[in-house]
């Protein structure tokens, strides 16, 4: 009898081993989508940035500080947060985010997906933008302290300022930058906002009354406006100037733009009048403002709720012009109110703090 047993014939033999051509080729694929997922995208993804309360501090310089300071002014304890809120920004033209992580935020609702190009525009340096952003940070500053001094009743020199002169427009070669508009068709201008409104009540169809200063003298000018997407323009950019009563130091390093000055007014208010603006609760907002009090819309304000959530927020000041971006997306826990104006806050603010009827309060689903 032989010692050794054919592997062919024998019962617990096995087939030689073979490769497995899917193997390979799921293989192939894993790393395909690997190496493509890490490929450069062309977008940008907004997250929730961080938040910083108006009534606390900062870092500035290494120290923390006060945000909102008052220093020549009686101030009054507060309590509770009123917070404004950033978003951050994953990506730019030297590094731009993978593919994989551009599709993995599509699903997620606290982040959007941004073409590149609206973000940073090929002809605009990231250097630019920077300045840009700050620039608009120290108006709505500026704004800012105006619009609580306002509403508090303070009165000083508020002035609309020429700041530029678009091409072929009305105002070309009647206006200059630097002059200081004081009326239209006879009613004072004191913000932009009232600037607007008056070339809106003029319209197109006849010319406009514009009062100016220029180096000290007084001049006046017929312009008439024309129509811009169904807007009336004169064709100026206008910046504004005050002498305040008072300084009001805002401390806020690396965050730009101008959507922190709704917060920026409120936190300003509650430090310069007794008592709790916000009943010590923690509220959030966002929202341009001018000096009249007006609350413009912002980018972002689906990363800001889930910022402000995040944060500890209860109750959220949301603009009334971004209200479509709002509704569908607020996380639970988070009140929004609908706000036009530092009037509307205001009131929100008042009920909250008295323990009122909050349901009666404009919200993004019954804003108009």
């Amino acid at each position: 009898m032989s010692l050794f047993t054919d592997a062919a014939t024998d019962d617990g033999a096995r087939p030689p081993r073979r490769t497995r051509p899917g193997w390979i080729i799921l293989g192939v694929a894993l790393v395909a989508i690997i190496v493509l997922g890490a490929m450069p995208a062309p977008y940008v993804i907004d997250l929730p940035g961080p938040v910083y309360n108006t009534l606390g501090t900062a870092e500035h310089d290494g120290e923390q500080v006060p945000l909102i300071s008052i220093p020549d002014e009686k101030t009054y304890e507060t309590e509770g947060s009123l917070d404004l809120l950033t978003v951050s920004q994953k990506g730019n033209r030297e590094q731009q985010p993978g593919w994989f992580e551009v599709a993995t935020s599509w699903f997620d609702p606290t982040r959007a997906v941004l073409p590149i190009d609206a973000v940073f525009p090929e002809d605009v340096s990231d250097d630019q933008i920077q300045q840009q952003s700050q620039a608009a940070m120290v108006d709505s500053q500026q704004d800012a302290i105006a619009a609580a001094l306002v509403e508090l009743g303070y009165d000083f020199p508020r002035e609309v300022t020429v700041a530029g002169i678009t091409e072929k427009s009305p105002a070309e070669g009647v206006l200059e930058e630097g002059d200081i508009i004081t009326a239209l068709n006879g009613a004072e201008v004191h913000d932009t906002q009232a600037l607007r409104d008056a070339v809106a009540d003029n319209g197109t169809d006849k010319p406009a009354t514009v009062d100016y200063e220029r180096d000290g003298v007084a001049a006046s000018a017929e312009i008439t406006p024309i129509d811009a997407d169904g807007t009336a323009l004169i064709g100026v950019g206008v910046r504004m100037n005050y002498e305040f009563p008072f300084d009001v130091d805002i401390q806020l390093d690396n965050v730009g733009g101008p959507s922190a000055g709704q917060m920026f007014a409120l936190g300003i208010i509650d430090k310069l009048t007794p008592g709790l603006l916000n009943g010590g609760e923690n509220v959030a907002g966002t929202g341009t403002i001018d000096s009249a009090g007006t609350i413009g819309a912002i980018g972002g304000i689906r990363q800001k709720l889930y910022g402000a959530k995040d944060a500890g927020a209860d109750w959220f000041l949301a603009p009334a012009s971004n209200c479509t971006e709002v509704v569908g997306h607020v996380p639970d826990g988070l009140t929004v109110f609908s706000v036009k104006t530092l009037d509307d806050s205001m009131t929100v603010l008042d009920t909250i703090a008295n323990g009122g009827d909050t349901s009666a309060l404009p919200s993004c689903s019954s804003a108009s």
